[in-house]
């Protein structure tokens, strides 16, 4: 692929689709009459919610060519991603679609219709931005692209281009959906995420999941183990998110504890999207971890009492009007 003469505040590589999701809550699929349309797939989730932020973002991925695959671009042009990397792949599979079911507060059933694979995973290496990839000041991939071939060579061969570069980030983004029709019958396809990740966290740097997700690659089950077995790779910065338990980060010298913020929560899958690309931007501002951590909490939690993941993202003036009032809140107590 072409070089690029941009240098971006972050480029991702990752998932893309089309989420619909039900208007009607509190019922199953087979119940639901109407359904709404958005961008959707985490990787184009956290480049839309860094460009909330003014940050220069694009993504690395990969469409069919048909209506959701327009949809798609024209979707990341709006909300402010470059697409000039998300590929158009021919002949393939269709641009890939996902629904999900809303029960609040806490259950968010998905279905990916994105089988036997989903244009994003035909990523190849020789395919790649590669200066774009080296030039990022934040890189960003996900454990979901080391699923399968040819994305996991491409993801792998994108990661050894950084070389542990600061700012190379790990999303464990663990889908067993993705793995389950990849190992055999008798294998655990958790066995074969953990494998992978540890794999690419030879050339990260900084480490983000929740806490399931963690103890998916560390085998941890304590948040604050989880992210001690997660430095000892090598990386600079594990970040441990607890839902409504709030958040965990650990440096080589430093522990941070931020606690969850109060908010009704609507539908609770974009809160971790939201999330990274709001540590993307306290990572870039130079804040400190604190800062960070709240900042990208609140922004989570704006999003997880909206419908929406993509266009559900908030710019950094609702993030800050937040936490002002969580502030004025605490004073008044």
């Amino acid at each position: 692929m072409t070089v690029a003469a941009i240098v971006y505040d972050l480029v991702a590589i990752g998932r893309v689709g089309v989420d619909l999701y039900p208007l009607q809550h509190g019922v199953t699929l087979d119940e639901v009459r109407t359904f709404e349309k958005f961008l959707g797939g985490s990787a184009a989730n956290v480049t839309v919610a860094a460009a909330r932020h003014g940050r220069r973002a694009a993504l690395i991925s990969a469409t069919a060519d048909d209506a959701f695959g327009r949809f798609v671009h024209r979707e990341l042009l709006q909300l402010g991603v470059d697409d000039v990397y998300v590929q158009t792949v021919t002949g393939g599979p269709p641009t890939p679609v996902t629904f999900c079911e809303i029960f609040p507060p806490d259950y968010f059933p998905r279905w990916f219709y994105r089988y036997p694979t989903a244009p994003d995973l035909l990523i190849t290496p020789d395919s790649l931005p590669l200066q774009a990839i080296r030039e990022a000041r934040v890189y960003w991939s996900s454990l979901t692209g080391l699923s399968q071939e040819p994305s996991r060579a491409a993801h792998l061969a994108a990661l050894e281009e950084r070389a542990r570069a600061p700012f190379t980030v790990l999303d464990l983004d663990y889908q067993e959906a993705f793995w389950r029709d990849r190992v055999g019958a008798a294998e655990d396809p958790r066995d074969d995420a953990r494998t992978q990740a540890r794999e690419a966290l030879r050339q990260a740097t900084v480490a983000v999941g929740n806490l399931d997700e963690c103890t998916v690659v560390t085998g941890e089950t304590d948040p604050e183990r989880a992210a001690r077995a997660l430095l000892a790779s090598g990386l600079e910065l594990a970040v441990v998110t607890q839902d409504g338990r709030g958040v965990l980060a650990m440096t080589p010298t430093e522990q941070v504890r931020v606690y969850a913020f109060p908010v009704t929560v609507v539908n609770g899958l974009g809160g971790g999207d939201a999330f990274g690309g709001a540590l993307v931007h306290g990572l870039l501002a130079g804040w400190d971890l604190e800062r960070t951590l709240h900042f990208a909490a609140v922004a989570g939690a704006l999003v997880v009492g909206r419908l929406a993941c993509s266009t559900a993202m908030p710019t950094t003036a609702e993030v800050q009007a937040m936490l002002a009032d969580v502030e004025v809140a605490d004073g008044a107590m």
